[in-house]
């Protein structure tokens, strides 16, 4: 047969790179987790900047953190996920769920009519673990393992 071309172990390729695609999906699931935690801990650590007694006048300043009075923002600070977002990506969320942790991280009024300043903590967090290439290589090292197994 002149000029024909034959092609074997197409299958196997195919299998091969199904497992591929499968392996990185985990890996990328994984690192999304990661990071994830990663950015929860640094929200944890942004809101440990500073303390004052309950009751007495919020030590912080407008543009730094807020202030630890109870623990409430620290604690309510969790992760979401990682959950399917479609075409190969995976969602999580982080952040407060207390009621008044949007009111810290951007201000406005908050109870009783009270203004707020914006005390960003959420936002810092995230800038500086990126930043840092935290985040970055955690993604990096996954799909390095993924590959390379």
């Amino acid at each position: 047969m002149s000029g024909a071309v034959q092609i074997t172990g197409l299958a196997q390729l195919n299998g091969a790179l199904l497992a591929l695609e499968r392996d990185l999906q985990i890996a990328t699931r994984t690192a999304t987790a990661k990071a994830a935690h990663l950015a929860e801990a640094a929200i944890k650590q942004m809101l440990t900047t500073s303390s004052h007694p309950k009751g007495t006048p919020t030590p912080s300043n407008p543009g730094d953190p807020p202030s630890l009075v109870t623990g409430t923002l620290r604690r309510s600070t969790k992760v979401t996920g990682p959950v399917p977002a479609g075409m190969g990506r995976w969602l999580a969320e982080v952040g407060p769920t207390a009621v008044y942790g949007r009111v810290q991280e951007l201000g406005g009024t908050a109870g009783r009519g009270a203004e707020l300043p914006p005390r960003p903590y959420v936002q810092p967090a995230f800038e500086r673990l990126v930043a840092s290439g935290a985040i970055r290589s955690t993604y990096y090292a996954a799909w390095a393992a993924a590959i390379s197994h």
